[in-house]
């Protein structure tokens, strides 16, 4: 009986297996971008999780870039350093000293997610959207108001991004940037990873959430939406049932498709090996945003 049992436990994992060879053939050569942020980021064996689903990504042939936030934990640092923490419609009111600790939490959690990375055996070069140039930005002001060193994307220089994918690196960006005077600005992590992965022309773009995905009713879990096309996402957008923090995000993934992004998934980061499992599987475990002319499930 117990044989049976390992038996059985091992075509378990080889039909695991065998159902992730369509994905890894469709997207091995194509950027995915992953936006990392949320209860995986504090959590450490989620974090854990996240890390090595990226290394396996990587492994396998696709090319990832990590774009991660730290809301959390600069707003830790910005307690301690006795300072008061304002939000204006969702967004961070960014004085200069808030700037300063920001930009030292974010490039903090860089470091740490390039060790992680490197301890697995796969190179990964940390940088900001400073570096290169890469993310150039403007004021951002929120209905109207000035809410400091907020920047909104204005420019996506993938010189420096094109050059460590092509060198068998992952980029593991923390979204500052800076104004044409040179200014640093804060960058909501959300805007970056949608602005990188229109960019760069991703396959894929992750964001890695507190919810399971979208749902049709919030109050409803019986109603996760596992596939939406961008009419049905704009029809939802407009159908006032979306508030709180999912609106910029699903705003975000329309904007990403619309800027030639293939596919963009709302994953719950709670989940071990939410990547995995949404990439890899037939049915995944969140709700994917797709453009009209692609399919979701490559071996139906």
């Amino acid at each position: 009986m117990k044989d049976m049992d390992t038996m059985e436990n091992w075509l378990q994992k080889a039909q695991v297996l065998n159902e992730a060879l369509p994905y890894i053939q469709r997207f091995r050569g194509k950027i995915i971008v992953v936006k990392y942020g949320g209860s995986a980021m504090v959590d450490q064996e989620l974090k854990q999780s996240v890390i090595r689903d990226v290394a396996l990504l990587k492994l396998v042939g696709f090319r990832p870039i990590v774009v991660h936030g730290g809301g959390k934990e600069i707003t830790k640092w910005v307690n301690k350093a006795g300072l008061e923490t304002n939000f204006v419609n969702g967004l961070r009111v960014t004085d200069q000293d808030t700037m300063e600790i920001a930009e030292m939490v974010l490039n903090k959690i860089n470091k740490g997610l390039v060790s992680m990375m490197e301890k697995l055996g796969v190179p990964a070069v940390g940088i900001s959207g400073k570096d290169g140039s890469m993310l150039r930005v403007e004021k951002k002001l929120s209905k109207g108001k000035d809410i400091g060193y907020v920047g909104e994307i204005k420019e996506v220089n993938t010189d420096l991004l094109n050059k460590l994918l092509d060198n068998d690196f992952v980029p593991v960006v923390c979204p500052i940037g800076f104004d044409d005077e040179y200014h640093s600005y804060n960058i909501n992590a959300d805007d970056a990873a949608c602005a990188i992965a229109s960019a760069m022309g991703a396959s894929k773009l992750a964001f890695l959430t507190d919810i399971e995905g979208v749902y049709l009713d919030p109050l409803n879990k019986d109603t996760l939406i596992s596939e939406m096309t961008i009419p049905e996402a704009e029809e939802f957008l407009a159908s006032g049932n979306v508030g709180g923090g999912m609106l910029p995000k699903l705003t975000n993934c329309v904007d990403a498709i619309k800027a030639g992004v293939s596919r963009v998934h709302i994953l719950d980061g709670r989940i071990a090996h939410c990547l995995l499992l949404e990439f890899f599987t037939d049915r995944g475990v969140g709700t994917a945003i797709i453009g009209d002319s692609e399919r979701r499930f490559y071996n139906e």
